[in-house]
């Protein structure tokens, strides 16, 4: 399942979208004020602002057989865009992140988290995170890799495709299948996997082609010391590849055009 080829770039990624979010006790400053010192600190790199009121799902109290739901306040999620429209931070009371349409390398990711978690961690002072997060949301496309034709049996590993991988199993005549999985990793990290074939709206578009939708999260729980995040983040990053490379086939790693790094 983990692969332990060298890392490399993928010159036809197909990452839908990249997030990676850090969660931190509540401060109350950030929804009872209008984040205007931040906004200045990043407004250069995102100059668009937006805001929305979002309402949590209900916290279930009680005990079992006299369980009830309670309303949860709203949040104020307060959104930084850039100009081009690929990068976004959000910010709430109880946490801060980054995600970008089109994701071109780590490196460049980590430079454009940089400027706002710095700012967010010098205004706003967190004690702690408590739970720091990489998201990669693969859309596997046949279709833009040149294989129509070409099973997904050919293209996934058989751990993430299920009874797809059997050869009596004609992938047409399977209306559902998908894989959900949570693992310790290394470091003391965490993986949830979901993973299948699918339908993919974005904003309300969409097309009849399905995709191998392949959705890796990546954290680490517990309290991270803010000093520690960005290492943090970098052992999170560092697994990320050879999960993915473990997912996939060697027809599909060939067709996705690796560079070496």
């Amino acid at each position: 399942m983990f692969s332990q080829e060298e890392r490399c770039l993928y010159r036809n990624n197909q990452l839908g979208e990249v997030i990676c979010q850090l969660r931190f006790p509540e401060i109350l400053t950030i929804g009872a004020n209008v984040p205007v010192q931040f906004q200045e600190a990043i407004r250069d790199d995102y100059p668009q602002y937006g805001a929305r009121k979002e309402s949590p799902a209900p916290k279930i109290t009680g005990t079992p057989g006299n369980m009830t739901l309670e309303n949860q306040p709203q949040t104020i999620n307060y959104q930084f865009v850039s100009e081009d429209g690929n990068w976004k931070v959000n910010l709430t009371s109880r946490f801060i992140s980054l995600s970008c349409a089109r994701y071109t390398n780590w490196e460049d990711f980590a430079g454009k988290l940089d400027k706002p978690l710095a700012a967010f961690i010098k205004i706003y002072k967190p004690a702690y995170f408590e739970r720091v997060g990489l998201r990669y949301l693969n859309f596997i496309s046949r279709k833009a890799l040149d294989l129509d034709g070409v099973p997904f049996s050919k293209l996934i590993s058989p751990a993430y495709i299920g009874l797809m991988a059997e050869e009596d199993i004609v992938e047409t005549n399977v209306a559902r299948c998908s894989m959900e999985a949570e693992l310790n990793i290394r470091g003391g990290c965490k993986a949830k996997i979901h993973c299948g074939p699918g339908l993919v709206k974005r904003n309300g578009q969409g097309d009849n082609e399905v995709k191998f939708i392949l959705d890796l999260d990546l954290f680490m729980p517990g309290k991270v010391p803010v000093n520690l995040s960005a290492g943090a983040l970098q052992t999170l990053h560092g697994q990320a590849f050879s999960i993915f490379r473990g997912a996939i086939t060697d027809t599909l790693h060939d067709a996705l055009e690796p560079e070496m790094i």
